[in-house]
């Protein structure tokens, strides 16, 4: 089967939506398929299979850029055109599909409209551009055969197919080696440093629990002010290469996080895949992956639930990386080639 990604996001930006592509590209090569990648042109050096998409730099995040367009004549014969962003490599992948009449899947991954209020400052504004973004969003998922995304809630007018992006369980699972040698508690972080991943909140706890130790690991247009802010127990990173988040997520004893913006947040189950607990804000999509068997949850915005969080993880004694087994990528493209021989 020949299948396209039609992508907004992709190297060298660093970003879920990312790694779940060149994820699922490996995993579907290795299962025989031929898999292009449509992507905006970038310093990223492309390999045969990954083709380029004239752009230009994103004034607001640097890390993402705006692409243009490209000749459909100019890509190959594809059977699925999987979209990965309503942009527009995302547009033209649909052109692509209604065009030649292939099938056509759209993956959900991120809430944009959550991350207007940091590019446009004004709310008033935010609230009129998230308003319009999402009819728009709604419109574009109706115009394709099947929707997936991580979790059944996705704030969109129509019924979405679950589909987990998916753990590598060979790749994320607990490590020996160390990177951190204290006796205090490691509580750890990793992620984009924006608006809505509510690092501060971070930041409070760590004022007050000075006895543990923070590490955020991380880049985003946060992450300046949160560092003039932080309190002396706590380190920021650069984002780490992803062969080195397994020791990362095997060396801290609880990944926090108080993001209120994740699909799925890939992340904690990583970390729980390397058999570090998760705390977690008792928001969606946490409120369906993080339990007591990988965890524990906190109201959003509560310091003193925050620290309970944290601490019945620093308690937790269950095998959090078998509680996320379903979670497996393994049957993420299992799902993945059912959807692609029979689309909704």
């Amino acid at each position: 089967m020949r299948i396209g990604f039609f992508t907004d996001s992709y190297f060298p930006g660093i970003d879920g939506v990312t790694y779940t592509i060149r994820a699922w590209r490996e995993r579907l090569e290795e299962r025989g398929h031929e898999v292009y990648v449509i992507y905006p042109a970038s310093s990223h050096e492309p390999d045969d299979h990954e083709i380029p998409v004239r752009s230009f730099p994103n004034p607001f995040y640097d890390q993402y850029r705006f692409p243009t367009y490209r000749r459909l004549s100019t890509l190959p014969d594809l059977d699925v055109v999987h979209c990965h962003g309503p942009a527009s490599t995302g547009i033209m992948g649909r052109r692509y599909a209604k065009k030649t009449g292939a099938k056509s899947v759209y993956t959900h991954h991120t809430p944009v409209e959550d991350y207007l209020v940091q590019g446009l400052k004004l709310p008033s504004l935010a609230a009129v551009a998230s308003r319009l973004y999402v009819a728009y969003e709604n419109r574009f998922l109706r115009s394709f055969d099947c929707v997936t995304a991580s979790t059944s809630r996705i704030r969109r007018d129509v019924e979405p197919r679950k589909l987990p992006v998916g753990i590598e369980m060979d790749t994320f699972r607990p490590q020996s080696d160390r990177l951190f040698s204290t006796d205090d508690p490691v509580i750890g972080y990793s992620g984009r440093m924006t608006a809505k991943k509510n690092v501060d909140e971070i930041l409070r706890l760590a004022d007050d629990t000075p006895d543990y130790r923070f590490v955020l690991v991380g880049e985003g247009p946060e992450r300046e002010p949160l560092e003039r802010a932080a309190p002396e127990n706590v380190t920021f990173r650069d984002f780490l290469p992803r062969a080195e988040l397994p020791t990362f997520y095997s060396s801290v004893d609880v990944f926090l996080t108080a993001s209120t913006c994740d699909t799925l947040g890939l992340s904690t189950l990583e970390a729980n895949a390397c058999g570090t607990p998760v705390a977690a804000a008792d928001v969606p999509p946490f409120d369906e992956t993080i339990g007591n068997a990988n965890g524990a949850r906190f109201a959003y915005g509560d310091v003193d639930d925050m620290k309970r969080a944290v601490e019945d993880c620093l308690r937790h004694d269950a095998d959090t990386r078998d509680a996320v087994r379903r979670f497996s990528i393994t049957r993420t493209i299992d799902e993945l080639e059912r959807i692609y021989e029979v689309t909704d």
